[in-house]
């Protein structure tokens, strides 16, 4: 449908406003990332309600906004489950999407994420790992220094902390991931 479609600000206004889960959803894949506000972000955001509307929203749309590395951070500092989610999905597909980001722009990342790792709720908990693990498989730098950062979370007295550095020790250094990234290294 969003394919069909196309980008439509106005309709994606429309739908976000209906409330329905799934026309959310849709709403995040036609909405102009141009077109977005501040406010907006913040608005949509108060509404996340599920981890695949606030995950869909913020790899679709939101990280393809001026915006998106600041919130990121802004709203990992939140309490509200959802919001912080999307702050570190943010964290996440900024890693995959955006390009043109330097190093630094994420291993500013990596103390919010040590920060942030003993927060038990499971859809931070795995929000939290997962940027982690994403950030780290960027490329050979971040990645050596995700697995510093998930050594260094692996040491903290928390049971959700234990979860996110181990799962992501074992992902990071995965023969896989080593692979890919001394590969990618290597590109011209």
């Amino acid at each position: 449908m969003a394919k069909q479609i196309g980008r439509d600000h106005a309709l994606a206004q429309q739908l976000w406003s209906s409330g329905i889960h799934e026309a959310r959803i849709l709403a995040g894949m036609i909405d102009e990332p141009e077109k977005l506000t501040d406010k907006q972000l913040e608005n949509w955001v108060k509404d996340f309600d599920s981890w695949d509307v606030c995950d869909q929203v913020c790899s679709n749309l939101f990280d393809k906004t001026p915006f998106a590395h600041k919130k990121a951070v802004a709203w990992s500092k939140r309490n509200e489950e959802f919001v912080k989610r999307a702050g570190f999905v943010l964290m996440a597909a900024l890693s995959v999407h955006d390009k043109e980001a330097k190093d630094k722009e994420f291993a500013k990342f990596f103390p919010i994420i040590k920060r942030e790792a003993m927060d038990n709720r499971n859809f931070v908990k795995k929000a939290v790992n997962w940027a982690l693990r994403q950030i780290g498989k960027r490329n050979i730098n971040l990645n050596k220094e995700a697995i510093k950062t998930a050594k260094e979370i692996q040491k903290i007295d928390s049971l959700a902390a234990k979860w996110t550095a181990a799962d992501a020790i074992r992902e990071l250094t995965s023969k896989g991931v080593q692979k890919k990234i001394t590969a990618a290294k290597q590109l011209p």
